[in-house]
């Protein structure tokens, strides 16, 4: 079975080790790094390629929910749980939009952490039991499906990339002013064009100028 290599992310170190201690239970399950805060998260997506990220919401730098999402243009294959604390449904609901695979209560980890595992790496969305009587098929899709049905818009670390773009910055620059690779920096550079559909260079200097995008102070 395929090893699926595996990143966990809470600013909570005990709570870190619990999870570790969980997984290494699973065969196919390997924890390859752990990250303290969003920012940290995401230099190690860039570097580790990870197929499963497991992720709090209420972290430090980068909240888990826009993480995700930074995630997903990245990477849309890599597979997102959610572990929060937080059983409210607005928060379930901007995870799944954002992209999340799964939305775990922390206090439910143990006995369901297995089972939303299997279920999202099979392809499908899991949501923790404590929510499944307020929830219908069509309300998971149409949350899953926000980012297609509406307008995308731009993460937070895309368009920082737009704004250096635009002051001339070159992918390998832009790569060292943000810490990322240049893979990263080019992938970004795609989606941002593709998002907004733009075709050139030119057009993409163009949008930022005409959206404000040309300085960092303006993000």
């Amino acid at each position: 079975m395929k090893i699926y290599r595996t990143l966990l992310a809470d600013d909570h170190i005990m709570f870190r080790l619990g999870m570790t201690k969980i997984l290494e239970d699973i065969d196919y399950i390997k924890v390859i790094g752990e990250a303290n805060d969003g920012f940290e998260l995401l230099q190690m997506i860039d570097e580790m390629s990870p197929n499963l990220v497991l992720l709090d919401i209420s972290m430090p730098k980068i909240r888990g929910i826009e993480a995700t999402r930074e995630i997903k243009q990245i990477d849309p294959a890599v597979k997102v749980i959610i572990l929060t604390m937080h059983n409210n449904m607005e928060y379930l609901q901007h995870s799944i939009s954002a992209g999340a695979d799964g939305y775990v209560l922390k206090q439910d980890a143990g006995a369901e952490l297995f089972a939303a595992i299997k279920t999202v790496i099979n392809g499908g969305i899991y949501i923790s039991k404590t929510f499944t009587k307020d929830l219908t098929l069509n309300f998971i899709k149409k949350c899953h499906g926000d980012q297609i049905s509406k307008p995308q818009t731009l993460t937070n670390r895309q368009r920082e990339v737009l704004t250096l773009i635009s002051q001339g910055e070159t992918n390998n620059e832009i790569a060292r002013l943000l810490f990322l690779s240049v893979r990263t920096v080019e992938k970004h550079r795609a989606n941002i064009m593709a998002i907004k559909n733009l075709k050139t260079t030119a057009d993409i200097v163009k949008y930022a100028i005409r959206k404000k995008y040309t300085s960092i102070s303006n993000l």
